[in-house]
């Protein structure tokens, strides 16, 4: 005797439309945004013909490409840098006991909870008090001071999703490498680090994306010369919206969609690995 599917009931069907609903909001602007970033016409909200006109004038105007440029260099020194401190920080507060743990433990939660205004506002006046206490040495706003800033607020992400991480490894595991002779580093390198190796892609991919992101923050401590890629876009729109917004737009949400995906990527193949490896 076949059982045939159970009729969906009205309250099924309402939430149903509710999720359509709910996807709708959030993914119609991606979409009208990567329609018209092909449109021909030079009104933003008009369309007229396919075409990649947009993205030809995109690469081939200079101060969008600087911006670029500034943008992948600040993101990859605060997203290296801010990986292996976040790291650190992540097994200091899970595998050690030391004098001062829990005050350390809620200033890293600071910069996560914290306005990104205030949190510009407090770089900006550290960086011009420590200028003016060493007398400037030749130092100034720019790609070096958007950089440390980075760094201050990426290192509490990256440090809680390794944290996470590490509070559901099993303890056994490292006390057996100790049990075998093996020193501190070597159990972290060869027990702890693969077994964690997950979160601190996460973590790093988490840094990169709101490095690439950043417009108050990056805004208050640039200097002449390093605008980075959303300053520049937030100036434009200040200045009134063109289609060349639009192709811009794309490619950094393009950008935002691959690093997720290997994210995800590599999380299952490590999954994989780790399940095999139990087997």
């Amino acid at each position: 005797m076949s059982v045939g599917v159970r009729p969906k009931s009205p309250t099924e069907r309402l939430l149903a439309a509710n999720a359509w609903l709910v996807f709708a909001f959030l993914y119609a602007p991606i979409v009208v945004l990567a329609v018209f970033s092909f449109n021909d016409n030079n009104n933003v909200g008009i369309w007229t013909e396919f075409s990649f006109r947009w993205y030809g004038e995109m690469f081939q105007n200079a101060p969008v490409m600087n911006a670029l440029k500034n943008s992948l260099i600040v993101a990859a020194v605060s997203t290296t840098v801010s990986t292996v401190l976040g790291t650190a920080t992540a097994v200091a507060l899970e595998r050690y006991r030391f004098r001062g743990q829990r005050l350390f433990d809620g200033l890293v939660y600071m910069p996560v909870i914290i306005p990104d205004v205030t949190m510009a506002v407090m770089m900006l006046l550290f960086f011009a008090s420590a200028f003016r206490m060493t007398g400037g040495f030749g130092l100034s706003f720019g790609l070096g001071t958007i950089s440390l800033s980075h760094i201050a607020f990426s290192i509490s992400f990256v440090a809680i999703v390794v944290r996470a991480r590490l509070g559901q490894l099993d303890p056994s595991l490292e006390e057996a490498a100790a049990d075998l002779y093996a020193g501190r580093w070597m159990t972290f390198r060869k027990v702890t680090l693969p077994l964690i190796a997950p979160a601190v892609a996460g973590g790093a991919l988490l840094a990169l994306t709101l490095s690439l992101d950043d417009v108050v923050v990056t805004s208050f401590v640039a200097g002449p010369g390093s605008t980075t890629l959303p300053v520049y876009v937030f100036g434009l729109v200040r200045r009134g919206v063109t289609p060349l917004i639009n192709a811009v737009s794309m490619v950094m949400l393009t950008a935002s969609m691959v690093l997720v995906a290997v994210s995800l990527v590599f999380q299952r193949e490590r999954g994989g690995r780790s399940v095999s490896g139990d087997a």
